[in-house]
């Protein structure tokens, strides 16, 4: 199984960014966690500033991956053009926030990307990509199993 970790925005400044709301680990020091937890899938990592380039690498993940978790930071709360890209492809995706967006500011308590994912995870930090991995490994073993 090979899935995609995609963050969006500023996520690069991740450790370093309001650690109160972030926390410190970076998300090179989650990938080699995640790595050694989950050996038996392939994890590539991207991030990315750029709405488009978010797009381009979701339309490039359904010919190569078999899921994405995807953190669009910010883009999660105005992007149409990424809600749309995550219904035009047709692997799954599982929205990630490291914070919980609903005890935020009310700009941020709506989700476009999220409403147009298989599912959102919000508030547990970096466990978060370890909770939606799991939910994508258990879910292609049922896939494979019917």
């Amino acid at each position: 199984m090979h899935i995609l970790i995609l963050n969006g925005p500023n996520l690069n400044l991740t450790g370093k960014r309001e650690p109160e709301i972030y926390g410190h680990q970076t998300y090179e020091q989650l990938m080699t966690e995640l790595t050694a937890a989950f050996p038996e899938i392939q994890l590539t990592y991207l991030q990315s500033n750029i709405e488009g380039e978010l797009i381009t690498f979701l339309q490039q993940a359904d010919e190569s991956h078999d899921a994405v978790v995807f953190n669009p930071g910010g883009y999660s709360h105005t992007s149409v053009a990424l809600a749309d890209t995550i219904k035009a492809i047709s692997i799954p995706v599982v929205e990630v926030h490291l914070s919980n967006i609903f005890a935020r500011e009310r700009y941020r308590q709506q989700s476009l990307t999220g409403a147009s994912s298989v599912g959102s995870i919000s508030g547990f930090g970096m466990e978060g990509y370890r909770l939606a991995l799991q939910y994508l490994i258990r879910k292609n073993q049922q896939d494979q199993s019917r």
